[in-house]
């Protein structure tokens, strides 16, 4: 099953200090909901676990997070894939831009990702409810960090 999303969100801060922010293992941990572990890997990454719940479903995905097309303070597409065992799998991609607007930044996101096994049972509407709620935690979470 594959879903698409994207979305904006403005922040009170500099675009070099959003920039740092998301790269920044220790605040993107903070701001993922549901992660227990994420470390640097030598390649330039991240290695993680995160438990999720998503309708009857819960799991533990563990997985690795890329980071390409670098073009600082501008934006990355970030890239990972994880495995959540009976649960299925996750795998996907954002492309995050960073542009400067009204003294502060606005960050906005393109995702691709598929799931599958029985995560991707459980129907698109709920999965993108639930995709939905985990990116709005994520920036409520991300804005936090970012202005303080």
């Amino acid at each position: 099953m594959a879903m698409t999303m994207n979305g904006e969100v403005e922040l009170a801060a500099p675009r070099e200090a959003v920039w740092a922010k998301l790269n920044d293992p220790e605040v993107l941990k903070a701001c993922i909901p549901g992660c227990e572990e994420l470390e640097k890997t030598d390649d330039g990454g991240f290695r993680a676990t995160a438990k999720m719940k998503v309708g009857p479903v819960s799991a533990r995905f563990k997985g690795k997070v890329t980071l390409s097309d670098l073009d600082p303070p501008n934006g990355y597409k970030i890239s990972g894939e994880g495995e959540g065992g009976v649960a299925g799998f996750a795998k996907g991609g954002a492309v995050v831009k960073l542009a400067e607007k009204d003294g502060g930044t606005l960050l906005s996101y393109d995702v691709e990702a598929q799931i599958g096994g029985k995560l991707a049972q459980l129907g698109q509407r709920l999965i993108n409810g639930a995709a939905k709620k985990l990116a709005d935690e994520f920036f409520a979470n991300f804005a936090k960090a970012v202005q303080g």
